[in-house]
């Protein structure tokens, strides 16, 4: 029996469910570098003749970690200077780390507490940190969530370097599934890339910078899982199911044997089709279709480039304010618009304007109550309302435009009249800038997100007005079946393949095709086997999905037969519900797309 077998049943078996954030199967031995208990709060009183030491004690771990996190960028900033793309991202994402330590908000904080309480510098600093992360807990804004983790992981170290507790990974030689309660890339600069073989932490969620952090080195991670650390022992055999978000560890015989085969038929795949993601997607009939990524931050533009992304068809701007307590000034915008703008030259960015609420602004606004924030003042609404920070963003996107190939799109439009007043308030900042003698593109094409019923039924009077429309399916789906896919009790009814979808989506390229214009599916359904054959049907010829999705849309596209799908998108026309619609795509793909079905049921736990 070989070891692995052994390990297998060594422990008690623990299933532990958390968030899929690199793609993947792992199997090895499991190693736990950061515990939670690393970084124990001593909560003690101190004398007044105290406060300046502990003060300073503070200070100097706080200054520690600098030093340590800036020594780490400094290798990683060389090892990107010889190409290394993974490197150059760390070092970003090491960036966020030190700008959380010398907040001037949170320092001040921390020695006030010091000083005024007269309390330890572990207290202190634990009591700034908790204040800070109130500001967060009540923001519905999965980013800002995100970086709510990043703070309690800079927290969690500067706490052990008051305790005298550093990490000390270097012993770790062999490869392992590394668990930790949160990581920083300076955590992992000990490891070698080779000996990583999956990531997990309790901490975390999708826009986490562990999960950045697995993509670069391309390993699986799942992060938020609950109870780690009660459950993991070090050298226990574990599964890191990086497809569904699942944990195992000592797994069962049988368990082992199935995600073995799932793991070589997973990784064969990919690699196939990684291969071929510089290639046209032109489909069998000689139809050729543009795929483009969703980005959230300028430095995906690497990995989207890597994934055969044919430009940026959605680029979230709001994420340039959602990660600051204040908000940027308008040459902080120019400079992440004209950097993703210049590094996708000559291929196409669409900067979507501020797609953020009330409920999800931080430092620059009075918070507005709202009982139902997702139908209140957000994206275009909340533009309308705060036109300083809107036309802020049109000039610097326009500033931006002469760098390369870009277009301004409006998000959440509901009608005519806004959507002239939108583009109203761009006509003025246009001559804003004539004024100043400041150069943009003046051909800037302008485009409108469809995802409210609204739009959809007015969509012939908008497509007179702009120059392309981009159907968002994942808020149009939700806002027509009335339906919130995050609840569990509802999330059921989360239907792609309904008739009144799929009705709607075909008004809307009718509608655009009529008056000339494009139309751009950017959503989930895009990377649906069963949706992508009657989108491709109705004759939409753009898509726009995550970066890593893109190899497998390309592929999908080169094993089309656009006229086929054409014939099967009228029979879908006529269906009266999803299961029948369902039903009949999948007696006609299936034979085509078989390999493809497999894989995507894999990545999503779909049904084949």
């Amino acid at each position: 029996m070989r070891p692995d077998q052994k390990m297998t049943t060594a422990g008690r078996r623990h299933l532990i469910t958390g968030v899929a954030v690199s793609s993947g199967i792992a199997i090895g031995p499991a190693q736990f570098i950061n515990r939670r208990d690393n970084a124990i709060i001593v909560r003690q009183r101190i004398r007044p003749e105290e406060v300046a030491a502990e003060t300073a004690r503070l200070d100097a771990a706080v200054e520690t970690l600098v030093r340590e996190f800036s020594e780490a960028q400094a290798q990683l900033r060389d090892q990107a200077a010889k190409g290394s793309r993974e490197s150059r991202e760390q070092a970003d994402i090491i960036e966020a780390h030190i700008m959380i330590c010398r907040d001037p908000k949170l320092l001040g904080l921390a020695r006030s507490n010091i000083s005024e309480r007269e309390i330890s510098a572990e207290w202190g600093w634990e009591k700034a940190v908790q204040e800070m992360l109130a500001a967060f807990a009540n923001i519905d804004s999965p980013y800002l969530r995100e970086r709510a983790a990043d703070l309690q992981a800079v927290s969690s170290r500067v706490t052990a370097c008051l305790r005298g507790n550093r990490l000390r990974l270097s012993a770790h030689t062999a490869p392992k599934i590394f668990f930790a309660h949160d990581l920083t890339p300076a955590d992992t600069l000990a490891l070698a890339p080779e000996n990583i073989i999956a990531l997990v932490t309790e901490m975390g969620g999708k826009t986490s910078h562990t999960g950045i952090l697995a993509r670069s080195l391309r390993i699986p991670c799942v992060v938020g899982c609950p109870g780690l650390e009660e459950a993991v022992i070090d050298e226990a055999l574990v599964i890191v199911d990086g497809i569904n978000g699942f944990v195992i560890i000592n797994p069962r015989e049988a368990e082992l044997a199935e995600y073995r085969e799932q793991q070589s038929r997973f990784s064969l795949y990919e690699s196939d089709i990684r291969k071929q993601a510089a290639l046209p997607a032109e489909s069998v009939d000689g139809v050729r279709v543009s795929v483009y990524g969703n980005l959230e931050t300028s430095r995906e533009s690497v990995l989207l480039k890597e994934f055969g992304g044919e430009g940026v068809g959605l680029y979230r701007t709001e994420f340039g304010f959602l990660s600051r307590h204040n908000l940027p000034t308008e040459n902080e915008l120019f400079e992440d618009y004209r950097r993703i703008v210049e590094e996708m030259a000559p291929h196409s960015v669409v900067l979507r304007t501020l797609d953020a609420g009330a409920d999800k602004m931080i430092g620059q606004r009075q918070r507005v109550e709202e009982e139902n924030p997702a139908l209140g003042l957000r994206a275009i609404r909340y533009c309308m309302r705060h036109q300083d920070i809107f036309r802020r963003q049109l000039r610097a996107m326009l500033r931006a435009s002469v760098y390369g190939n870009a277009a301004i799109m409006f998000p959440m439009i509901s009608g005519l009249s806004e959507l002239r007043l939108a583009k109203s308030i761009l006509s003025e900042v246009k001559q804003e800038l004539d004024n100043e003698g400041t150069e943009y593109n003046r051909h800037l094409p302008l485009g409108s997100m469809i995802e409210l019923p609204a739009a959809v039924f007015v969509a012939e009077a908008l497509a007179r007005e702009v120059d392309f429309f981009s159907i968002g399916t994942n808020d149009l789906i939700q806002y027509s079946l009335g339906i919130d896919r995050g609840n569990k009790y509802v999330s059921y009814l989360y239907q792609p393949l309904h008739p009144a979808i799929i009705l709607a989506i075909k008004h809307v390229v009718d509608m655009a095709r009529q008056a000339g214009i494009s139309v751009c599916v950017c959503g989930e359904m895009a990377a649906d086997p069963y949706s992508l054959a009657v989108l491709l049907g109705m004759g939409i010829d753009e898509f726009s999905v995550t970066p890593r999705l893109i190899p497998f849309v390309k592929n999908l596209i080169r094993r089309s037969d656009v006229a086929e799908f054409r014939d099967l998108a009228r029979q879908v026309y006529r269906q009266n519900s999803a299961e029948s619609v369902l039903r009949l795509i999948r007696q006609n793909i299936y034979g085509r797309f078989s390999g493809e079905l497999s894989f995507f049921a894999a990545m999503t736990g779909s049904e084949i």
